[in-house]
């Protein structure tokens, strides 16, 4: 059991540590917000590069990139040119579903290997998106005149002023925390029913009132920080169609069978070249959401959006379990994994560190997951 949910305790532990450091302003519920606000492109991106990495422990170097080329873009649709804000992020999306077949094509198809195919994009988006950009004297553009967009990545459900209870806000929050224990108890029937091996019904009360009160918890922060984010709500819906697609679905089995053993997966019927095919397309669409999201935080589209997300995205899957080397990990892993780099992000922030110092941490907090997974499956064997 420990050894299962280690990093779900060491992101406890590392939330208390920073509590203690910072005099509770981590528990605060600004604090929350911002936990939120600003790691919601890590989910969302994270999502996307765990499919990618369970192919085999492919990586798409491009994202961040992608994400300043959209911003890019999306500010010439909305601002420059006056397009409506739906034609414009329908055209975002069209934008990333183009990319997104190119970029599956030639890695499943011509057999590009993907840190190449990648790369390549890395390096020209980034270019490609600040030359667009320069059509501004600031180098940016802004979104300060389309709060219609702005409302629906960067907005507040049920408002109410910071420091007052949102009763709405609560409501949502007892809601989920019903439907989180209604569906750790069904999943048991249901795998009950098939002759499946099931946790003791201890361990599930346990992960039911865990659940539970890590939902009211955030909910109840989250009621006083004046409402629910939007984004909130978009990270959600990614999140748990993608916790749908990889532990319920074939195509989602197919993935992990691909990481496991491309060859045995090909001659058991796989289409393994569809599988990688759509594996990045799949992140190329996540990313096109995931600069939506960027974008409406910072109000404008600049040529350092994107910088290093390609990066946080790996990390946040690898902290959470997923191999290096593909066929394992889970969306809940990942969520973890990136929930435990927001905090430590905004940790070392709230204590001050020197920022050259902020990356050394990172360095060994992803070096240490990786170390970890290496020796339990050492274990195991």
């Amino acid at each position: 059991m420990l050894k299962k949910n280690a990093m779900l305790i060491i992101l406890i532990l590392v939330f208390i540590f920073f509590t203690i450091m910072t005099n509770g302003r981590m528990f605060k519920p600004t604090s929350f917000a911002s936990l939120i606000n600003q790691n919601a492109y890590v989910y969302i991106l994270g999502c996307g590069m765990l499919m990618c990495m369970l192919t085999g422990g492919n990586i798409d170097l491009s994202c961040g990139a992608f994400v300043c080329l959209l911003g890019a873009i999306g500010g010439m649709m909305m601002v420059i040119w006056g397009w409506s804000t739906g034609v414009s992020l329908v055209a975002m999306l069209l934008v990333g579903i183009i990319y997104g077949c190119g970029l599956g094509a030639l890695i499943a198809y011509v057999r590009v290997p993907p840190w190449i195919a990648t790369l390549a994009g890395y390096l020209a988006f980034r270019g490609l998106g600040t030359s667009i950009l320069s059509v501004s004297i600031t180098n940016s553009i802004s979104f300060k005149d389309k709060p219609d967009f702005l409302n629906i990545f960067s907005g507040v459900l049920f408002k109410t002023s910071e420091g007052q209870l949102n009763v709405p806000c609560m409501v949502v929050g007892i809601v989920a925390a019903l439907l989180v224990v209604l569906l750790i108890f069904k999943n048991r029937l249901t795998r009950l029913k098939k002759g499946y091996e099931v946790d003791t019904i201890g361990m599930d009360i346990v992960k039911s009132v865990l659940g539970a009160a890590v939902i009211l918890l955030v909910m109840f922060k989250l009621a006083y920080a004046g409402g629910i984010p939007t984004v909130l709500l978009w990270v959600a819906a990614v999140v748990l169609f993608y916790a749908f697609i990889t532990s319920k679905t074939t195509i989602g089995r197919h993935f992990y069978v691909v990481g496991g053993n491309i060859e045995a997966a090909r001659l058991s019927g796989v289409n393994t070249k569809k599988i990688m095919f759509i594996a990045y397309l799949n992140m190329a669409i996540l990313t096109a959401i995931s600069a939506m999201t960027v974008v409406s935080r910072y109000t404008a589209a600049n040529a350092d959006a994107g910088k290093n997300f390609e990066m946080d995205a790996i990390s946040a899957c690898v902290v959470g379990g997923v191999s290096a080397s593909g066929g394992a990990g889970s969306v809940l892993g990942m969520v973890i994994g990136a929930t435990l780099i927001g905090v430590i992000n905004l940790g070392m922030f709230q204590i001050n560190l020197d920022a050259n110092y902020q990356r050394v941490v990172k360095g060994f907090v992803l070096l240490a997951a990786v170390v970890f997974d290496i020796l339990s499956k050492k274990k195991q064997r």
